[in-house]
């Protein structure tokens, strides 16, 4: 009953985003696009010319390639019907979640993660846009879910089962996805080498079957790699950091400069985002910015030359990037360690509203005092996540996680690998770190281990195993 009822609120939580909060802007447009030239036209790119479709190389195809399924069944530009299949993987997500901290931590926990994960409200919004995310959390957890399965079906020093194929699966699809989702890879492969190791002392007798997860990873690259070079004349096997295409102009200097003051997510929206796309304000930039009063009179100079045409030009770069190289000599502790660990900081307990009808300066309380109050109360459920996923990966360390410990390990990898990529980007963004929540809730369940056997209802043990 407790677990039909957490699917059905679960469920219901995602159908009140869809249909009271779809977004349906960005990324979606350009993987929309992406989609329907593939499908109709043979051409990955997008519906800029007269002459026809323009290639890219700016996203990968994992997403592109689900959405022109959608469209194929639902019709063109049918993102609804997309929505609603994505709460589907999701709240298939949140019982494959369920399942594994059943496995690891027993029934209470397993059902307690169940409930925590259909009832997320921050994975819950993402099923309203589509975007990457809703599939690549799907990627992380059967990444996981499997490797489980597959430490405890192995034959003794062979690697060789069903679950080796779901490992695989997974790794694979979710590089397609997204380019630093490698970082699971990089996670998970050395686990099953750890396995492999631990059945008889020697790798040898289970080389194979992890030589055939890496090859399965790979290959899927190889035709995006071979059509890029055909395309483009460059080797790009993933996309490239800028997300530009090949001749475009990429905006290092200024970059470089934004990342000398940037933390929150608003100047993400405002100037990050707008950048080379419409005019800036330079009320919009923080005051943090600028060491002196000299260095104000200089970026408003520039802005101003830039916001006769909202073109970013080599000229404004140079001088952008002569304004960061001198910035970082004046404070080179503050670009190199105190400002990337605020982004992340950022990333990690803002209100995660960015997706609602909530202003960017969510803490303005006399201008929007129902809205600040909710994000605030957001951001308590948010801490709370992470609050509780610490303390249940210190229970489980605590208590012993040594049947456990290819899991443990690589979970803890995981989330350490995509913390210190995310020290590297420019902009804070909360959804990089939307990732995570698996690996919290997952933690959390241990918080809810009991130390005696639990006995199991029929209906739980099938679902959740």
């Amino acid at each position: 009953m407790l677990f039909w009822l957490a699917l059905g609120l679960g469920l219901a939580l995602r159908l009140v985003f869809v249909l009271h909060a779809p977004r349906i802007a960005g990324d979606t447009l350009i993987y929309g696009d992406i989609a329907k030239n593939w499908m109709h036209h043979g051409v990955y790119g997008f519906a800029d010319s007269p002459q026809g479709p323009v290639p890219t190389l700016i996203r990968l195809p994992g997403y592109p390639l689900f959405l022109a399924a959608c469209f194929r069944i639902f019709g063109d530009d049918q993102y609804t019907a997309v929505m609603l299949v994505q709460c589907l993987i999701d709240l298939g997500t949140c019982v494959l979640l369920a399942a594994l901290a059943r496995r690891v931590f027993g029934q209470r926990a397993g059902m307690a993660v169940l409930w925590m994960a259909a009832l997320c409200p921050f994975t819950a919004n993402y099923v309203a846009s589509p975007l990457t995310e809703t599939l690549t959390l799907a990627s992380i957890v059967l990444a996981f879910y499997a490797l489980e399965r597959w430490r405890l079906e192995a034959d003794p020093g062979k690697g060789w089962n069903r679950w080796l194929w779901w490992i695989a699966a997974a790794l694979a699809y979710s590089v397609l996805l997204r380019p630093e989702q490698g970082l699971l890879a990089a996670a998970i492969v050395p686990a099953m080498v750890w396995v492999a190791a631990d059945e008889r002392g020697r790798i040898g007798y289970v080389v194979a079957p992890i030589a055939a997860v890496l090859l399965c990873i790979v290959l899927p690259l190889l035709p995006w790699t071979v059509r890029n070079w055909r395309t483009f004349h460059v080797i790009q096997p993933l996309v490239p950091r800028s997300a530009t295409d090949p001749g475009e102009l990429v905006s290092v200097g200024f970059n470089r400069w934004y990342r000398t003051w940037a933390v929150d997510f608003a100047s993400t929206e405002e100037i990050y985002w707008n950048w080379n796309t419409t005019t800036i304000d330079i009320r919009d930039i923080p005051t943090r910015a600028f060491d002196t009063e000299e260095q104000y009179l200089r970026v408003e100079t520039l802005l101003n030359q830039y916001n006769e045409d909202s073109n970013a030009t080599p000229g404004l770069d140079v001088a952008f990037a002569s304004l960061a190289d001198e910035r970082i000599s004046d404070d080179p502790a503050r670009y190199y360690l105190a400002l990337p660990f605020a982004r992340l900081a950022n990333m990690m307990f803002r209100p995660r509203v960015e997706m609602m009808e909530i202003d960017l300066e969510w803490w303005r309380w006399s201008h929007h005092r129902m809205k600040t109050a909710f994000a605030a109360i957001y951001g308590l459920v948010n801490v709370a996540y992470f609050v509780m996923g610490g303390l249940g990966l210190v229970r489980w360390w605590r208590k012993g996680w040594t049947s456990h410990a290819a899991l443990g390990w690589s979970l803890l990898v995981f989330f350490l690998l995509r913390c210190a990529l995310l020290l590297t980007l420019d902009n804070s963004e909360p959804r990089y770190t939307l990732e995570l929540f698996p690996l919290l809730t997952f933690w959390a369940g241990a918080l809810f281990r009991r130390s005696e056997p639990e006995p199991a209802s029929p209906i739980q043990s099938s679902v959740l195993s």
